[in-house]
């Protein structure tokens, strides 16, 4: 999730994609270019799961080649590591057993994570016939906020807006003696991203503070 409040009337420009090669069959480079930009990288963690598979692999193998060649073991005897496995949970204390079993389940849960999950980013796609264009959350956040801002007719800092992918959130704070409808919050920011088509489309809600700001 994205969440920026709004910290100037200009909003920053949107980043896009590129324009989709003309010689595309059937949108097919456009599809590519936008999951490419709104999809977040699987490398971090391929690389991680390579280092631990290489590194468990090469030390394996130095202790058998040591063992083949007589001499004591770095760490542990293969032959000795296998058998206490496979005796496990014989011979280990329950704090450390337990505390080896959620780090493995830590582990395999964040690998797996990784790879079922979408693994998106903080952006959105803007409809657009003849350009790929993504923005960022942020982006959205800050044009939602000052659209907030003006509806309610309070200060920048009394405006904070929180993106996500199916949802935006508008928190305000009115001020004090000054009586809001968050309804009418609500029609100004959903006009505004009516205007702007993000796909897919979030829900807005509005969060009214219970406290209020004493005006300057």
């Amino acid at each position: 999730m994205s969440r920026t409040a709004e910290r100037s009337d200009t909003a920053t420009p949107a980043t896009g994609a590129g324009s989709p090669a003309p010689d595309r069959p059937g949108g097919a480079g456009l599809d590519r270019i936008l999951a490419r930009e709104t999809t977040s990288s699987r490398a971090a963690a391929s690389v991680i799961a390579a280092v631990l598979v290489i590194g468990l692999c090469g030390y394996a193998l130095l202790e058998t080649a040591v063992r083949a060649v007589g001499q004591p073991p770095w760490l542990i005897d293969p032959q000795t590591a296998a058998e206490r496995i496979t005796a496990l949970p014989a011979g280990v204390p329950p704090l450390l057993l337990g505390a080896a079993g959620a780090v493995v389940f830590v582990a395999g849960l964040f690998f797996f994570l990784n790879a079922v999950l979408p693994g998106r980013r903080a952006r959105h796609v803007l409809a657009n016939p003849r350009a790929a264009v993504v923005v960022d959350d942020e982006v959205i956040a800050s044009a939602l906020a000052r659209r907030a801002r003006l509806a309610a007719n309070v200060t920048q800092e009394q405006v904070m807006v929180v993106v996500s992918r199916r949802e935006v959130q508008v928190n305000v704070r009115p001020t004090s003696g000054v009586p809001l409808q968050a309804a009418d919050i609500q029609a100004a920011v959903e006009d505004e991203l009516r205007d702007m088509a993000p796909s897919p489309l979030p829900v807005v809600r509005v969060n009214l503070a219970s406290a209020g700001v004493i005006g300057a």
